[in-house]
């Protein structure tokens, strides 16, 4: 008996104390948002930190830890910063925590792809304990975007000697709406409402990611209603849920920042002939990706920028599969029956990445090719496959800005140790390309060199562009306000009430 009164008595008290539950399928690798590249990662800190400035619902640039900026002229931007902000350890947050961010993020000691927006500056200098100056070598295209990075306390890291491995990676103070109380690998993690969040404190005390690496364990949770947020798969939005289902949970669905792809190590021997990668290309069905992984929820993705942008370009088509010029691609390549091409795909167990890969496995077969799988745990697959660059081929995903930037996936410099362009994509013209679209601020200009950047990139084949999924997004239906955004329906978090 006094066990139950115990349980009901714990029971009771989560649910006063107002709790957001989530969920998670990865572990995240560092809650520190300059030297953690993974999506989870982010998921996470982005509760945690703030930037300078941010986009609001409608993707407009507004101030977030600035209280306002100007540009002085075309290279020259000040940020005059709120005043009444603190870290969640009680110090002022002020300029010299902006000053530190930027050393350490262009610092030789600090692996992060996110080194390549600043890279155009040329001082950062502190005008007075809330002001700062940012000096660019050059007009800019993201002059602005790159102060989302979320800044960092100086107080605490200024004498750190390595951050990569920083105890902070795991137990992190910030300046955001939430505080982290509780975080294990492989285990739920508990965030806190911080009290003095200078815009308000939320009005949901408790923020609980559930760790669930299996899919389908989050679809259980939603369906037994112990989740307030989460996502659906094509197949349960279409065959697995019901009326019941649908009173509860809001369902928003919508195209997706995203893309898959399955990417080639270009510095192996097996890739570096265009025919074989064109061959792999014309023996894939994208569409049937789509239709059947999918479930028509989605679209075949032509290119590495998103429609909706006006870098995408409409007059590069996804090849259509052929098999007979795959087998005589790979033919002249001096592959045949008896001696077939094969190779081993990596990927995350994540997501659906075992699906696709089984699918490409298939239909790749059909062109004579042999494709091996190897699947692992997500943070294991990023430890050994990605960070050290062992693999032949990976299937994967990127999550992309709403403003385009290819340096960090497709130059050559992202090459280096913790760029994106793990894939080794090396190409004169598209490094030219870009470099010359940095320093243009013409948006029509701009477009139009990321287009002609867009027709290089699927030319060659380095990526076999996949699909571009629909987001599909459930919310309790109880929580209020929510509304839809086109950066998620989180948007306004710290306004949410739940009865």
């Amino acid at each position: 008996m006094k066990t139950l009164l115990l349980t009901l008595f714990f029971f009771t008290c989560n649910v006063l104390a107002s709790t957001l539950h989530l969920a998670i399928s990865a572990n995240p690798s560092r809650l520190n948002p300059i030297v953690s590249t993974d999506k989870t990662s982010s998921d996470v800190a982005q509760w945690i930190f703030n930037g300078l400035i941010k986009y609001d619902k409608d993707a407009n640039i507004v101030p977030d830890l600035a209280q306002s900026y100007h540009f002085v002229d075309d290279t020259t931007l000040i940020f005059e910063l709120k005043k009444d902000v603190t870290w969640s350890d009680g110090v002022p947050f002020t300029a010299k925590d902006v000053l530190f961010t930027y050393e350490t993020i262009i610092s030789p000691k600090i692996f992060t792809p996110y080194s390549s927006g600043f890279m155009h500056i040329l001082h950062v200098k502190m005008l007075d304990e809330f002001t700062v100056e940012v000096k660019y070598k050059y007009p800019y295209f993201k002059a602005l975007e790159v102060w989302m990075m979320e800044i960092l306390p100086e107080h605490l890291l200024k004498n750190e000697a390595d951050l990569m491995t920083s105890k902070f990676n795991q137990a992190p103070i910030g300046t955001g709406p939430y505080t982290l109380s509780q975080f294990n690998i492989s285990k739920d993690i508990v965030l806190m409402a911080n009290p003095s969040y200078f815009i308000h404190k939320p009005n949901l005390d408790t923020m609980v990611f559930h760790y669930l690496p299996d899919p389908s364990s989050e679809f259980l949770m939603l369906k037994s209603y112990q989740l307030d947020v989460g996502t659906l798969t094509p197949l349960q939005l279409e065959r697995q849920i019901d009326e019941d289902f649908r009173k509860h949970y809001s369902v928003n669905e919508d195209i997706a920042h995203i893309f898959s792809y399955m990417g080639f190590n270009l510095k192996s021997e097996k890739f570096k002939d265009p025919r074989v990668r064109e061959a792999l290309s014309l023996a894939i069905d994208r569409q049937e990706l789509v239709d059947i992984l999918y479930f028509g929820h989605g679209k075949v993705c032509t290119g590495p920028f998103l429609p909706g942008t006006g870098a995408f370009n409409e007059a590069v088509d996804a090849p259509k599969p052929d098999i007979a010029k795959a087998k005589a691609l790979l033919k002249e390549a001096g592959y045949d029956e008896t001696h077939p091409f094969e190779f081993e795909l990596s990927t995350s167990a994540n997501g659906s990445g075992s699906y696709s890969a089984q699918i490409l496995q298939h239909q790749l077969k059909k062109a004579g090719v042999v494709m091996k799988l190897r699947i692992m745990e997500w943070q294991a697959f990023l430890n050994t496959v990605i960070t050290p660059r062992h693999f032949e081929a990976v299937l994967m995903g990127w999550s992309l800005g709403l403003k385009p930037d290819a340096y960090s996936i497709w130059h050559s410099e992202s090459m280096r140790k913790g760029g994106f362009n793990f894939i080794g994509y090396e190409n004169a013209e598209v490094d030219q390309l870009i470099k010359q679209a940095e320093q243009i601020v013409d948006q029509e200009k701009f477009d139009a060199i990321y287009r002609e950047i867009f027709a290089k990139i699927v030319a060659e084949n380095p990526y076999l562009f996949l699909v571009i999924p629909n987001s599909i997004t459930v919310v309790n239906k109880e929580i209020t306000p929510v509304s839809t955004s086109i950066i998620g329906v989180m948007h306004n978090t710290i306004d949410w009430i739940k009865p």
